[in-house]
């Protein structure tokens, strides 16, 4: 019977059974099936439970679980396909490491294409100055709350880029920061 544990770094281990996992994992809890995983996350902070989920290989990262049931069942699913190791015990799960390389590449977006709104807006914040409110509007053709949502979305959120934005002699100024 497959039996898996999990340490205090959030590492899953799997082994082909509980006492050799116990014998070798000391400070680790173990699980070999949804029902004993289901009591162990009713002890765990909601927290951990998002962070056991985001550092397993292949998953979607998520914020929050509707309920810890939900969060045991999602993360029974995921570990089902993870093979115990030949001799020693070492972690199946990603460790936090895989997971910030996750987000580092989930943040690496494509360019602009030349010559589109999002190049001539970009270029415009990489200026020394920075661009006013007033000049991306007449860039692009948008009004005032469009260039706000495109810079707050496109550029913040989905771009990863760090946008200032300033008061200069009473317009409001735009500009990219590194």
């Amino acid at each position: 019977m497959t039996a898996f544990a999990i340490d205090t770094d959030n590492n899953i281990s799997v082994s082909g059974s509980s006492p050799q996992i116990k014998a070798s994992e000391n400070g680790s809890e173990t699980f070999s099936n949804p029902q004993e995983l289901d009591k162990l996350a009713a002890r765990w902070p909601g927290a951990r439970l998002v962070e056991i989920w985001n550092s397993l290989p292949g998953v979607e990262p998520v914020q929050r679980f509707t309920s810890r049931q939900v969060a045991a069942t999602r993360i029974w699913k995921a570990i089902q396909h993870l093979k115990a190791a030949g001799g020693a015990q070492g972690p199946q799960g990603a460790a936090k490491r895989g997971s910030s390389r996750m987000k580092a590449a989930r943040r690496a977006r494509p360019a602009a294409r030349e010559n589109s709104k999002t190049a001539k807006v970009i270029a415009l914040l990489r200026q020394p100055a920075g661009g006013s409110l007033k000049a991306i509007m007449v860039a692009t053709g948008w009004q005032a709350h469009s260039v706000r949502g495109f810079i707050s979305g496109q550029l913040g959120k989905k771009m990863g880029l760090r946008v200032c934005s300033f008061q200069r002699n009473g317009e409001r100024v735009y500009a990219i920061k590194g």
